[in-house]
């Protein structure tokens, strides 16, 4: 099977967790455990989030220059090298001999016009406490959000992606018998502009959809979106929470989800599954394989299986979910969301 992974920057960096390279270097260990043991009888893309890490970088360079720093495009590339080559040499190292791997930097393309520039949503970066957050807000303008732990964290746009920049040479990678790691970060956000050139986008895409663009566009035949939650629960946090092990995307579209969490893990398995007809699976990353095969995590199911429709024209396949409102989504032939 080909299965897309997506990795979740919490499931990479542990709540509450300081920011160090020691803490990354543990974690992605064991992300690349679970992988390895999935890459011995399966085709596996790996993407992952970046979260905390972009944050973290954003909030070095203000500190360097508070009058001019990096933008988040540029940020997400430093996290999608950093992240992928961690692990890149991880997975290598808990593959058997011979096995190959590679890390893609990847651009992923958006709609300048995209409302969600106006109404930034994507939680990045440490948690504050109301001071601190206060004082990043006054320093370097950025928008604040209340978490439901009574903290503080960054919120920046996150634009649907449309079509991922590059998805052919993944394809000759994965024919070549290598395992991918790729579209990091939800990918490097990036537009056209008034002349037609790629430019990038002060934003950062996320990964879940990202990933079940990548899923669809490699026709794969499964897709992981993996954290550091067991599974998707109905009434999440309360007495009477309750964990749902398969699903169709029917019963768990009405569901009252934390949008910068599971919301969108959830609206992302539910595109790839309608427009596919095959697996996606939402959990734990130690539970990759269970999920897989049906012992663990939530399981979001088609209601009946069908073909994923092909053509020498671009397709509706499906409608993929935002925050507030779905949009219509179309797949060519080059995996292109138009």
């Amino acid at each position: 099977m080909r299965v897309v992974v997506a990795l979740g920057g919490n499931a990479l960096l542990q709540r509450g967790e300081p920011m160090t390279a020691e803490a990354q270097h543990t974690n992605v260990r064991i992300a690349a455990t679970a992988l390895a043991d999935l890459a011995r009888d399966h085709q596996i893309v790996v993407a992952h989030g970046n979260g905390p890490q972009v944050g973290l970088l954003a909030l070095q360079g203000a500190a360097y220059d508070r009058a001019a720093p990096w933008p988040l495009d540029v940020l997400g590339a430093e996290t999608e090298g950093m992240i992928g080559y961690l692990i890149e040499q991880e997975l290598m190292n808990a593959l058997p001999d011979g096995s190959r791997c590679a890390t893609l930097l990847s651009r992923v393309e958006v709609d300048p016009n995209d409302p969600a520039f106006e109404t930034p949503s994507k939680p990045i970066g440490p948690v504050y406490t109301e001071a601190e957050a206060a004082r990043a807000t006054k320093d370097h303008g950025w928008a604040m959000v209340t978490e439901a732990s009574g903290g503080h964290r960054r919120v920046v746009p996150s634009p649907l992606p449309l079509r991922i920049v590059g998805l052919e040479a993944i394809e000759v990678l994965l024919d070549a018998g290598h395992t991918v790691i790729c579209a990091g970060g939800g990918g490097i956000p990036v537009a056209r502009n008034a002349d037609g050139d790629m430019t990038g986008v002060e934003a950062v895409i996320d990964k879940d959809r990202t990933a079940a663009l990548l899923a669809l566009g490699l026709n794969a035949d499964a897709l992981l979106l993996l954290t550091d939650v067991p599974a998707v629960f109905r009434h999440y946090g309360s007495k009477d929470q309750t964990a749902i092990g398969e699903a169709t995307p029917d019963a768990v579209e009405d569901l009252e989800l934390a949008p910068g969490s599971m919301g969108p893990k959830v609206g992302a398995a539910i595109a790839f599954v309608r427009a596919s007809g095959k697996l996606a699976g939402i959990g734990q990353l130690t539970d990759a394989r269970a999920i897989l095969e049906g012992h663990a995590g939530t399981r979001i199911l088609p209601e009946k299986a069908k073909p994923r429709r092909t053509g020498t024209s671009s397709q509706e396949v499906s409608e993929f979910a935002g925050d507030d409102q779905p949009v219509s989504v179309w797949l060519d032939d080059g995996g292109a969301m138009v």
